[in-house]
């Protein structure tokens, strides 16, 4: 029995960059198809969203004298690029998928709308979502809280390099406690840093449960089809 017919995958594009700290880590992105395989070939259908921050980041280009616009509009292309390299790896472990972009950018891949992602979820496709929300000054969290609400997710998975949410740091402070669960609200009162306050209150407000999980770890994913208790989940 799968847990979730339609979920959101989120991940960031850090992650993608793997050991390499910047760009495409060509092993990473391969486990990455991997995982997500063995959920598309349960019939789980599978929306994704992906940030650019391997190779842009729009808040760090206006600190270096970029237009804020500008440098968000740089970022939305570093999304689609990441899109595009998830579509390529994806076919070659054999799953079919399909790029969807914010901004028009036809022939690299079509316009987004939420039926067009929807019939091609019922198409048994992988859907990337790329190009955040089309505008300046929100973030790919926020997009991907959009998009989830949109195609009507039953969950957002947020993949991370850390299995869940924790009191602090993990990676600066031992003595973190993780929480199994927490709700909205709390991670607002503990300036909890999950993701952007536009996006917590957008999943708050839509009902839309998030889990933050590992998803360098083999397996986690198909884990959480499961039902297992992986990460964090967050609720209302």
């Amino acid at each position: 029995m799968n847990k979730y017919n339609r979920i959101l995958l989120k991940l960031s594009g850090e992650s993608l960059a793997g050991e390499k700290r910047y760009g495409i880590d060509e092993v990473r992105l391969r486990a990455y198809a991997l995982q997500i395989k063995e959920v598309a070939e349960r019939g789980i259908q599978i929306g994704m969203v992906v940030g650019g921050g391997n190779i842009f980041r729009g808040l760090c280009g206006e600190s270096k004298g970029f237009d804020r616009v500008r440098g968000d509009q740089m970022g939305m292309l570093a999304t689609v690029i990441n899109s595009l390299a998830i579509h390529s790896a994806l076919d070659a472990v054999g799953v079919k998928s399909t790029v969807l972009t914010a901004i028009r950018m036809e022939p690299v891949g079509e316009y987004y709308s939420k039926w067009r992602a929807i019939e091609r979820l019922q198409q048994g496709q992988v859907v990337m979502i790329a190009g955040g929300t089309g505008n300046p000054f929100f973030t790919t969290d926020t997009a991907a809280c959009l998009r989830a609400v949109e195609i009507e997710a039953d969950v957002i998975l947020k993949g991370t390099r850390v299995d869940g949410i924790y009191t602090a740091d993990p990676e600066k402070d031992p003595a973190a406690v993780k929480y199994d669960e927490i709700t909205f609200d709390e991670i607002y009162a503990g300036g909890l840093k999950v993701m952007d306050l536009t996006a917590i209150t957008l999943c708050r407000d839509n009902h839309m449960p998030l889990i933050v999980f590992d998803m360098d770890t083999a397996g986690n994913l198909q884990k959480l089809m499961n039902g297992e208790p992986i990460g964090t989940k967050v609720m209302r």
